[in-house]
């Protein structure tokens, strides 16, 4: 033990006690950040050191402000290394081992000038050597220093009977207490120290703030209501001091929103591979072998030297040197409890009294209490199923942003039920439901009509029609209670359709709210009309006379309208009658050609046979007068082919001409 003393009166000699800087005020926010400051008195030649986690650097080093409330200037800050306990040690020009005596470590200051209090007596001299001798039976372990006094004497000391040991020279006591200082902090691994020193003269009123990782805050709500339906809102955050040491009288603010924050490597060492660059004239020169001449030119090429491209310089990187000097700002205070601010997009909530909470604990902080605009209601949605839901209408005039939690309501002095809500901004409001009111019903009925063309235009032969389908949900609410209530069915918005004549008491991104009210043990039927209006397209080339003449029968057709539709209607029957003659046309002509061709095989099996000449020729006489039928035939085809051209040509000019 007394070695171990020592040595660390060694390593004490001269260092100055870090100075204090406490945390003043804690802001907690939303996304997982926690903003710290801390103030305290700084004298001169001090040093004030702050303790993270190591994960908690980046974070530190990307936010870090520090601030000399008397006027001066910050010039830097220190920080132990990210590198392995091994390397930051390995530049020592001594090591210590876990099991080293006094001696060792002196033997290895051979040439330091070292002083000893022995009694009353100083010694002082060069370090020559210094050993630890074994025990026996006779002598006890010893551990001795062997020095080069003043007076040129080699003497040996024993360093037990010595009270003081010191190192003169001061550049040896301070590589020791930076040894031992990164000994000391290698001791907790996850801990990393911040280091501000304050060089010059006077003292520094110092304040350093940061943004380090922490617990997000909660709220919760009590939503009460009185006998006469009056409602009261309690809001509660809930803290979690999860920093590494205690709030003590701090000024804590948290803050509703949701600022961006991330994760940028800073605290890592982080190298750059350069690229390795030589000039052409420090490259060695091979030998060249020429080859003979075969035969003599009369000129030669001129050899060229080809440039090397330049070397690209390598990329510096630049500290700044100075930092910022804000300060978060006072804010006023407001009874009962907390300050209240805007901050943008954000909220601010700040207890007017100090906060303590130690290490590891948690908090229940009151930030509200106070009147508000509510009502009691029950709200339906068809996936609820029977029964509507026990809710609540909020009007935030409370001239705060509430930020989202649960709320536990109480109605009539007992418990009513749970509600969630998000964050609710000043001056706007929300419905919640707390419970299941099992005392009303309420059923849907569904009923469609046809579909009903309301408008019919024409235009490069494409025939458009608006079409309008009209639907009917009837919510029949019951009310088994002999109290009246009110109540918001919530209707879902279809795409497409639109409400004919019930107007909603309000709208929501997909749904339309309608309040009812329903008397004590009554039935109210509540219908709501719906129209969806489609157009519906098609090509008049493809349609039939007979559809075309439907479109002719609406009202909502104009007059020059049905006269163009009545014209193409009426081309497009006598294109069909002209089709119909042309195909019946067409069928006998094939029903002669065979019926020819039938007669000309069977006057070839006659003609070779005896006594058949009569037959045969009764059979060719009739094969004439065939062909001079199917000639009249073929040129009755060809006028109806004509005319189908023609009443086509003509179909197609009544179809771009028309337009209404």
């Amino acid at each position: 033990m007394r070695k171990l003393l020592l040595l660390v009166q060694i390593a004490l000699v001269g260092t100055a006690v870090a100075a204090d800087l406490p945390i003043r005020e804690v802001i907690l926010y939303k996304h997982g950040v926690g903003y710290f400051e801390r103030a305290g008195e700084l004298r001169s030649g001090e040093t004030a050191r702050l303790d993270f986690k190591a994960s908690d650097m980046n974070d530190v080093l990307k936010s870090l402000t520090i601030v000399d409330r008397n006027g001066g200037v910050i010039r830097g800050v220190r920080y132990d290394a990210a590198e392995a306990l091994d390397k930051r040690l390995q530049d020592f020009p001594f090591a210590i081992d876990r099991q080293a005596s006094l001696a060792a470590f002196l033997d290895q200051m051979k040439g330091a000038r070292l002083e000893l209090l022995l009694g009353s007596d100083t010694v002082a001299g060069t370090i020559v050597s210094a050993r630890t001798s074994k025990a026996d039976e006779k002598f006890p372990e010893r551990e001795t220093v062997v020095l080069l006094t003043d007076s040129s004497e080699i003497r040996t000391f024993d360093l037990g009977a010595a009270s003081f040991v010191k190192l003169s020279d001061p550049k040896l006591q301070g590589l020791l207490r930076d040894y031992l200082t990164v000994l000391s902090g290698a001791r907790s691994k996850d801990r990393r120290s911040v280091y501000i020193d304050a060089p010059g003269t006077g003292t520094r009123q110092l304040a350093a703030s940061y943004m380090t990782p922490s617990a997000v805050w909660k709220s919760s709500y009590r939503l009460i209501f009185g006998p006469q339906a009056e409602a009261t809102l309690e809001g509660w955050a809930i803290i979690d001091n999860t920093s590494g040491e205690d709030w003590t009288n701090v000024k804590l603010s948290v803050v509703s929103g949701r600022p961006i924050s991330f994760i940028t490597q800073l605290y890592e060492p982080r190298y750059v591979t350069r690229p390795t660059a030589e000039l052409a004239e420090n490259q060695p020169v091979a030998p060249v072998v020429l080859q003979g001449a075969i035969t003599a030119g009369k000129g030669g090429a001129a050899n060229r030297a080809a440039l090397a491209p330049p070397v690209p310089m390598p990329a510096r990187e630049f500290l700044a040197d100075t930092l910022l000097k804000t300060e978060s700002g006072q804010a006023s205070s407001i009874a009962p409890t907390t300050d209240t601010r805007d901050l943008g997009e954000l909220f601010e909530y700040s207890f007017s009294s100090p906060v303590s909470v130690k290490q590891g604990e948690s908090a229940m902080l009151p930030f509200l209490q106070q009147k508000i605009g509510a009502r009691k209601l029950l709200i339906y949605m068809e996936s609820f199923g029977l029964h509507p839901m026990n809710a609540a209408e909020i009007a935030n005039s409370t001239g705060k942003t509430l930020d989202g939690g649960p709320i536990t309501v109480y109605d009539a002095n007992a418990y009513a039920g749970e509600a969630l809500v998000e964050t609710l901004k000043a001056g706007d409001k929300r419905l919640i439901t707390y419970g299941i009111d099992l005392g009303t019903r309420v059923t849907t009925a569904f009923d469609s009509s046809r579909a009903n063309v309301r408008e019919i235009h024409f235009s490069r032969g494409i025939l458009t029609t608006r079409n309008a389908v009209e639907e009917t949900k009837t919510y029949t609410i019951k009310n088994a209670d002999p109290k009246r209530k009110t109540v918001i069915i919530e209707h879902k918005q279809r795409p497409g359709y639109k409400l004919l004549d019930a107007k909603p008491s309000e709208t929501t991104a997909d749904a339309y709210r309608f309040e009812v009210n329903v008397g004590g043990n009554a039935t109210e039927a509540f219908p709501v009309r719906e129209e969806r209006v489609y157009d519906q397209t098609m090509s008049v080339s493809s349609i039939t006379p007979d559809l075309i003449a439907t479109y002719l029968q609406n009202k909502a057709l104009s007059d020059a309208g049905r006269r163009q539709l009545e014209q193409i209607a009426q081309k497009k029957r006598e294109i069909a009658a002209n089709d119909g003659q042309l195909r019946q046309a067409q069928a006998d002509l094939n029903s002669l050609t065979q019926d020819e061709e039938r007669q000309r095989r069977n006057i070839e099996s006659l003609r070779n046979v005896a006594g058949q000449q009569s037959l045969v020729q009764q059979y060719a006489g009739q094969l004439a007068a065939a062909e001079v039928k199917l000639a009249g035939m073929r040129d009755q085809e060809s006028a109806l082919q004509r005319k189908k051209t023609t009443l086509d040509a003509e179909l197609n000019g009544l179809i771009e001409k028309a337009e209404f």
